[in-house]
């Protein structure tokens, strides 16, 4: 919804019917660098309780700290001074997340540069465990919840490497787009929601095609959506789950009411809960909420 100001997207998402808002923190809303932050925070976050709107907080704006590369710099990027950057930037993003009484804060790796070693233990793995680790302390500091997002191409890509990464970073959750891993294809979406039911801090449920990092709205892809939210369902997860549709901002008028209705349409075809579905212990038994992205989406 980057063609729209960011109070007139919070309003379009309210009268609309959206539980919530996957806000990217970027040039285009929210601007994290420009003056007045801590009273513009303040501000929004009144205007989010008076829409009823949730929100999680998404870190993956392309041109924000280097308006010449895109995403850069990153958790592994070999400069000290770059890493250093992003770990100030996502440390800030959790103070936003703080002060608006965000859900989670969402981050992902980054991608090495050619000739860096990317092997498990490597130098950019190693330079990764470590920002990481910041974040997670940071986050759990100001009471939020740090969620990790494996994306097609990075360092971490897929569930798997994420839990060599968790291994190694004690509190750090799972950021689950369901759609990476149709492009992945270790797991389908609704086995990766079961398989990390216990883990899951944010989820993100947009259509791709099979093989194809393409965020595509609801119906355009190859994903089962009714399975994927029965899958949820079914381990009880109950926090908002967003639709990443930056590229689609062209018609968020139309879209944003239609992508809510192709949701609950899903959400009734969705696979009646049984007994064999059974919650992991300490998940709170409850339907999930929705919510769809505002600004760019993570890493493409």
């Amino acid at each position: 919804m980057t063609s729209h100001r960011l109070a007139d997207a919070l309003a379009l998402l309210a009268d609309s019917g959206y539980d919530g808002v996957a806000l990217t923190v970027d040039v285009a809303h929210h601007d994290p660098f420009a003056p007045g932050l801590a009273a513009r925070t303040a501000a929004l976050a009144r205007r989010l309780d008076r829409l009823g709107l949730a929100v999680t907080v998404e870190t993956g704006a392309r041109f924000l700290l280097d308006p010449r590369r895109k995403h850069e710099p990153t958790l592994v990027t070999a400069d000290p001074a770059g890493r250093a950057r992003r770990l100030a930037f996502l440390r800030l993003c959790a103070d936003i997340a703080a002060d608006l009484g965000g859900e989670a804060v969402s981050f992902w790796a980054g991608v090495p540069a050619p000739g860096t070693d990317a092997s498990p233990g490597g130098t950019a793995w190693r330079h990764l465990v470590e920002g990481t680790r910041a974040v997670v302390e940071y986050a759990a500091g100001r009471g939020v919840t740090a969620a990790f997002e494996p994306e097609p191409g990075m360092l971490v890509q897929d569930c798997a490497d994420w839990h060599r990464l968790a291994a190694e970073v004690p509190g750090l959750r799972l950021a689950l787009d369901t759609g990476h891993c149709l492009v992945t294809g270790a797991l389908s979406p609704p086995d990766a929601v079961r398989a990390h039911a216990r883990e899951l801090g944010a989820v993100a449920v947009e259509d791709m095609p099979r093989g194809r990092h393409e965020h595509r709205a609801p119906g355009e892809g190859d994903m089962d959506l009714p399975a994927v939210l029965g899958a949820l369902r079914a381990v009880g997860y109950g926090g908002l789950v967003s639709l990443e549709l930056s590229r689609d901002a062209h018609r968020a008028d139309t879209l944003v009411p239609a992508a809510l209705a192709a949701l609950r349409r899903a959400e009734a075809r969705a696979p009646a809960r049984t007994g064999a579905d059974t919650a992991p212990a300490g998940t709170p038994d409850t339907a999930p909420d929705t919510a769809v992205a505002t600004a760019p989406e993570g890493a493409r």
